[in-house]
């Protein structure tokens, strides 16, 4: 234990420490009052600094696009970023950009004209809110490097190419006049380019440099000048920008919400640089993924829809090579999901959505075929809404409506069908997992399917020829009467019980349109051994339904038909019934339906037929 000596030479060497150290104390406390009275006045400059920033952001976009520039609100503060580095954090709300300002006055208009044009007049760019880090220090000399600036909530609208309008007093003309000046600034605000192609003072901006743009929530709206189609939008849900340099290509990379069908694209790539007199010649070049897109937003098929691919070539005309998988395709009205697999080459126009396709190589179930053809966009008017809008809430895609028009794809495809069971195609339009009929087919046909609210198989329409080769009927009953007619048209009655039905080989072939749900067949020729039968009628797709009339022509004569005593007591009326160079000719129906057909003779036709004349032929 000390000493109480000890305690107070302690106590007094401590006093002393404390009384040497005492202006450490007084430092370190004004350091600190220093530190908080910059950071105020840091937060009233900067507060006081964001209206001459404002101005100066916005001036500068207005030097920059000859535009009428809005924003509504910008902040600052002093803070540091990921990477430690401090600088000024910088927000911004409401920012929008309208086409450019001089175009009326280039033209002339006079007020009342001017006065329609700003009425129907919508901003080409709008950002909700906006924000970046800016770093505090810079080498002299070398631009502002902002590493990463942050948009939520964008709307572009690409307006078309526009056609020099004179100055005749017409609002339309006038209108295309500033598309053609709304066309740079859309430009602009992609690329990085000036207005005029070239660069001008624009302030502070052009003393700029962004590396990377993320957005969130955006919308791409791409009119056209064609007449007659409609705009085409994507909902953009999630988008970033990098190699962001004047007058070159922009790398990307997006999420986006595909409309119809309803899916998501994963696409990366590049951009540009922007064509600012005639955008839909700007390149593009990138890969996607399209995954689980519902083919149940078209009214009619039904099924899940993935596809990759490469595209590349300018908006105007993007060459796409891709594969898609459908391992659900189905007619909804039937409801048999088959297998579909593609590998296609097509041709997009990027500015309105046509597609031409050159070719679709295709395979369902056990069928393959091939397609040419194109799909493209029309207006229609049997619906008083369109969709001109797309955008991303809460995970959902919100469609904005205006009355007039509905958007629709008119389809012609030419088809062969090279390699193919015809079961694979009755299976998907029928109740039935059950086919009318099995064997080996080839088609070469035309495709049409119109815009329209009925379901695809009552608007598709279809005409072309086909050839069906070892034919077999799932139905016992029709495939007995195929048997007994080829045998006894052969003039084998006794061999009736003892041959398989299934052995009969027998071929198909004709002519066929289809149309509202029939199939029309105007001269349908069906072989077997021992006899031709040639029919003409229809087939309705719903309840299959049987319409046909022909003749029956056999080999064999009616008392060989017959056979034994039977055939011998019909020997004289064999000459009744031998007509055109066949033993027997007979003028048959078919009726009822796929499950329940009648065959008949019609016998009110005989009367219109006399017998043959002992020996011609």
């Amino acid at each position: 234990m000390m000493d109480a000596g000890s305690e107070e030479r302690l106590a007094e060497t401590q006093k002393s420490f404390w009384q040497k150290i005492g202006w450490l104390r007084w430092v370190a406390g004004g350091f600190a009052v220093a530190l908080l009275c910059l950071a105020a006045i840091a937060a009233v400059l900067a507060h006081r600094a964001e209206p001459f920033l404002r101005a100066q952001i916005v001036h500068g976009l207005q030097k920059r696009f000859h535009a009428r520039v809005e924003l509504d609100s910008f902040h600052i503060a002093l803070g540091n970023e990921l990477r430690g580095k401090w600088g000024v954090w910088a927000e911004g709300r409401g920012l929008r950009i309208w086409p450019s300002d001089k175009a009326e006055e280039a033209l002339g208009l006079d007020e009342r004209v001017q006065a329609e044009i700003v009425a129907r007049d919508e901003p080409l760019i709008r950002i909700d809110e906006f924000s970046f880090h800016a770093p505090l220090h810079f080498a002299r000399g070398e631009p502002l490097v902002i590493s990463v600036v942050k948009i939520n909530g964008l709307d572009i609208l690409v307006p078309p190419k526009a056609h020099p309008a004179a100055n005749t007093g017409d609002t339309n003309a006038a209108a295309s006049q500033l598309s053609a000046n709304a066309g740079k600034t859309a430009a602009d605000a992609t690329t990085g380019n000036a207005a005029t192609g070239h660069a001008t003072d624009t302030g502070f901006l052009s003393d700029v440099l962004v590396e990377r743009v993320e957005c969130e929530n955006a919308n791409l709206v791409i009119e056209t000048d064609k007449p007659g189609k409609l705009p085409l939008g994507f909902a953009i849900a999630r988008l970033a920008l990098t190699d962001i340099k004047v007058n070159s290509p922009v790398t990307f990379e997006a999420d986006l919400t595909n409309p119809r069908p309803l899916g998501q694209i994963h696409t990366t790539g590049s951009f540009g640089p922007w064509v600012t007199d005639d955008p839909g010649n700007s390149p593009v070049n990138g890969n996607y993924r399209f995954d689980h897109a519902d083919l149940g937003g078209f009214k009619g098929i039904a099924g899940t829809l993935n596809s990759t691919g490469h595209y590349q070539g300018t908006l105007r005309s993007i060459v796409v090579d891709g594969v898609t998988d459908t391992p659900d395709f189905q007619l909804t009205h039937f409801g048999s999901p088959m297998p579909l697999h593609t590998n296609f080459h097509a041709t997009v126009d990027g500015t309105d959505g046509d597609t031409w396709l050159d070719p679709v190589d295709a395979t369902l179930g056990q069928s393959h075929f091939t397609a040419r053809g194109q799909v493209v966009r029309i207006k229609t008017a049997d619906d008083p809404a369109q969709p001109t809008k797309l955008t991303t809430g809460n995970g959902a895609v919100q469609v904005e409506e205006l009355s007039g028009f509905r958007g629709g794809h008119d389809i012609v495809l030419n088809i062969n069908v090279d390699r193919a069971r015809i079961e694979d195609f009755l299976r998907l339009a029928s109740h039935s997992d059950s086919p009318l009929l099995t064997g080996a087919v080839t088609v070469k046909a035309k495709l049409h399917i119109p815009p329209g609210p009925a379901p695809v198989h009552e608007r598709l329409q279809l005409a072309g020829n086909f050839q069906l080769n070892k034919a077999l009927f799932t139905s016992a009953k029709i495939q007995d009467r195929i048997e007994q007619m080829s045998l006894r048209g052969q003039g084998r009655p006794k061999d009736v019980k003892s041959t398989d039905p299934a052995s009969i080989d027998s071929t198909m072939g004709g002519d066929f349109q289809m149309a509202g749900g029939v199939i029309t067949l105007p001269n349908l020729n069906y072989n077997v051994p021992g006899a031709v039968i040639q029919l003409k009628g229809t087939y309705g797709i719903e309840g299959g339904t049987l319409d046909f009339a022909g003749t029956a022509k056999l080999q064999a004569t009616v008392s060989e038909i017959v056979g034994g005593w039977k055939g011998l007591l019909l020997k004289p009326a064999d000459r009744f019934f031998k007509k055109n160079g066949a033993g027997t000719e007979v003028p048959i129906h078919v009726s009822g339906t796929r499950e329940d057909p009648k065959f008949g003779i019609d016998f009110d036709r005989f009367k219109s037929t006399s017998p043959e004349r002992p020996g011609a032929k």
